[in-house]
C-alpha cells in the first residue's frame, strides 16, 4: 500500500483582504519545500517596515502587486533548515540573512532563493541581524550610489529616527559629512549615536526654518505632505541633490538642484559588505523593540500612530 508522506505544518502571519489591521491573520499553513536552488530557512526574525502597512491597506497594487492571502516579511534572520535541489553555497545549519523579494519572513520558515542570502553577522545575535538587509540597502544606495556623499558636504537627513535613517546617518557621517539629522525627542539620543553634528527638533517647527545656512544634500526618508516637501526644497544649495525614498521632491526651478526618487534594490554583494562593517564594529544597529509575531496588528497601529523609532524585529 502506497504511503502518505505526512504534510509538516508551521504558523504564518497573513494578508486575508486589503484594510485596516483586522486583515492580518495567523494561520496554521503547510511548511514550504524549497525548490531548485532553493533553501529553506527557519526563521530567528524577520523586521517591520512601514511600507508594509501600505502594502496591507492595498496603496502600493499599482506598483507592487501581491496576491491574497499574503505573507509579509522582506527582511529574514534564520537558520538553513533544508536545501532544494542542486543548491550549492550553503549548508544545513548556515546562519544566514538576506532580503526576499517576495517576502513571506513573517512566519515560522521560508523558502528562499540561494543566491538572496549570505552568511550573517556573528557580532550580535542571529535575530538582531534581520534589521539590516532592506534598511541598510536603501540607505547605502541612497547616501553613497545616488547622493555621492563625500567628505565635507552637508547633509541633511530628513527621517533620521527611523529605521533607514539611522544607517543614512552613519554611512553619511563615515563618508566625512556633516550631518544635521531631523528627530524627535525619543529619537535623539539614538541619533547622536549613529554620529549627527546636530538633531533638529522636527516637531518644535518647520526643519528648512531651523537651518542656519543650505545644505549640499538633502535625504529624504518620510512621508511628507506637498506643502511640507516644498518647503525643504529651499534648504538645498544651487547645484546640490535631494534623494527623498518616500516622498518625491521637486527641486526650486532654475536651481540646478537634482532630484531622484529612490526605489531601493536588492544586492546580496553589498549585503555581504555590510554585514562585514558590522562585524568590523564600523556599523551598528538600532533596534528599538522585539515583538513576537503575534503582535504584529499592534506593530502596524503603533506605526500608524507616529509611535515607532528605529528598527522593530518580529519572532516566531
Amino acid at each position: 500500500m502506497r504511503q502518505t508522506r505526512q504534510v509538516r505544518r508551521m504558523r504564518a502571519a497573513r494578508f486575508h483582504a486589503f484594510g485596516g489591521v483586522s486583515v492580518i491573520g495567523h494561520d496554521e499553513v503547510p511548511r514550504p519545500r524549497p525548490g531548485a536552488g532553493e533553501v529553506l530557512v527557519r526563521v530567528a526574525a524577520t523586521s517591520f517596515n512601514p511600507t508594509e502597512a501600505a502594502l496591507r491597506a492595498g496603496l502600493l497594487q499599482g506598483f507592487r502587486p501581491v496576491e491574497l492571502p499574503y505573507t509579509p516579511g522582506w527582511d529574514v534572520a534564520g537558520t538553513v533548515a533544508e536545501l532544494g535541489p542542486h543548491t550549492g553555497g550553503f549548508a544545513v545549519g548556515d546562519r544566514v540573512v538576506g532580503w526576499l523579494d517576495r517576502a513571506g519572513a513573517a512566519a515560522e520558515y521560508v523558502r528562499a532563493p540561494a543566491g538572496s542570502l549570505v552568511a550573517a553577522t556573528v557580532s550580535v545575535p542571529l535575530a538582531h541581524a534581520a534589521a539590516l538587509p532592506l534598511a541598510g540597502l536603501t540607505a547605502w544606495q541612497a547616501v553613497v550610489e545616488q547622493a555621492e556623499v563625500t567628505a565635507g558636504r552637508r547633509v541633511l537627513v530628513n527621517g533620521a529616527g527611523g529605521g533607514i535613517g539611522g544607517f543614512a546617518t552613519r554611512f553619511a557621517k563615515r563618508a566625512g559629512a556633516e550631518v544635521i539629522a531631523t528627530a524627535g525627542p525619543r529619537s535623539e539620543r539614538a541619533v547622536r549615536r549613529q554620529g549627527a553634528d546636530r538633531v533638529v527638533d522636527y516637531t518644535a517647527g518647520p526643519v528648512a526654518a531651523a537651518l542656519d545656512r543650505p545644505v549640499d544634500v538633502l535625504l529624504n526618508l518620510v512621508p511628507l505632505s506637498p506643502s511640507d516637501a516644498a518647503a525643504l526644497a529651499p534648504a538645498v544649495r544651487p547645484g546640490g541633490r535631494i534623494v527623498s525614498v518616500a516622498t518625491p521632491i521637486e527641486p526650486v526651478a532654475g536651481s540646478g538642484v537634482r532630484a531622484t526618487h529612490l526605489i531601493a534594490r536588492n544586492d546580496p554583494a553589498r549585503l555581504a559588505a555590510l554585514v562585514a562593517l558590522l562585524d568590523a564594529g564600523e556599523l551598528t544597529l538600532d533596534i528599538s523593540a522585539t515583538h513576537p509575531l503575534s503582535d504584529l496588528a499592534d506593530v502596524h497601529l503603533r506605526s500608524a500612530a507616529g509611535l515607532l523609532r528605529g528598527k522593530v524585529l518580529l519572532t516566531p
